[in-house]
């Protein structure tokens, strides 16, 4: 009979993490006895458990199941080595962030957000600026497991879809997919744009000056990714000369956005605080995730969401 996984879970233990990863077939152990590691915390408090880029973690790790899906923060504190596997969460939050992709982008064209501001009834106002996704062309910069999963929501509410993969991968329901080199050229042929690709070297401000200008002035921008992606004193400098229709973020660079910062007063900005992926929904689809992958690992199967160190996601 094969013996238990050995897996430490820290420095959180939540209870549905526990129930996962045991009903997978996993023991829970001491770090010093594990096989892998299931890191419920940030990249801060893995260098406190286990030092400057993880050094004192044990070599009997084999892989290391992180929380996030977004794992910048990881490469930029030097943890994720070849030494072992990694994998992050790409694609376990995919449903509850895209729906709130969706929701963005809706609430946007639709002038949502302009008539959740006012104070008096004002039909013309209110459908100043209005447009359908019927229709329009929306690309999705990031056609991963989050970006993926707009697309069946876009093409039921009737809008065509260019899908940009790093490398231009088919994805179901896309119009057209295009590789991540041609994405410059995208935004004059898209009425909007949905951001939902890694934060990486290569997408820092990628959505620029140029791009927020090719959009053109009724296009929305919806950033779901990382703040980092949309340089953000060109959004406000678009914002402010209305050569783009609005923004919708959930992700803001800087983050926390500062009180009194220009994107907060303008009508045409809607701002979630990084909250499409809330504690409700984000524990159980991570502990599913966790526990399909304690299985896989068991099993000798491929893990779901392994990292690249050297594409750093």
């Amino acid at each position: 009979m094969t013996s238990p996984l050995a897996v430490h879970l820290g420095p959180q233990t939540p209870d549905p993490v526990v129930r996962a990863v045991e009903g997978a077939g996993g023991r829970l152990v001491a770090v010093e006895e594990a096989r892998a590691v299931v890191w419920v915390g940030d990249a801060a408090s893995f260098t406190e458990a286990f030092g400057e880029r993880g050094a004192g973690l044990p070599p009997t790790v084999e892989w290391v199941q992180l929380p996030s899906a977004g794992i910048e923060s990881w490469f930029s504190a030097g943890i994720v080595d070849e030494d072992r596997v990694w994998t992050s969460a790409v694609g376990a939050y995919g449903s509850a962030v895209a729906e709130h992709a969706v929701a963005l982008l809706l609430a946007g064209v639709r002038g949502l957000g302009r008539a959740a501001r006012a104070r008096s009834w004002d039909n013309g106002a209110a459908a100043e600026g209005q447009v359908s996704l019927r229709g329009a062309t929306v690309a999705v910069l990031g056609a991963g497991g989050i970006g993926a999963l707009t697309i069946p929501v876009l093409n039921a509410l009737g809008a065509r879809v260019i899908a940009v993969t790093r490398s231009g991968r088919e994805v179901p329901g896309a119009a057209e997919c295009l590789p991540a080199a041609e994405t410059t050229t995208i935004f004059e042929r898209a009425d909007h744009v949905i951001v939902a690709a890694p934060a990486t070297a290569e997408t820092a401000a990628l959505v620029g000056a140029a791009e927020l200008a090719a959009l053109g002035p009724q296009g929305w921008v919806v950033n779901i990714a990382r703040g980092s992606l949309v340089d953000t004193e060109a959004l406000v400098e678009a914002l402010r000369d209305g050569r783009i229709g609005g923004a919708a973020l959930d992700v803001t660079d800087p983050e926390p956005l500062p009180d009194g910062h220009p994107l907060w007063a303008d009508p045409r900005v809607i701002i979630t605080p990084h909250s499409a992926n809330p504690p409700s929904l984000q524990t159980p689809a991570l502990a599913e995730r966790i526990g399909e992958n304690v299985r896989r690992f068991a099993a000798g199967e491929e893990l779901l969401g392994r990292v690249d160190p050297g594409a750093g996601y």
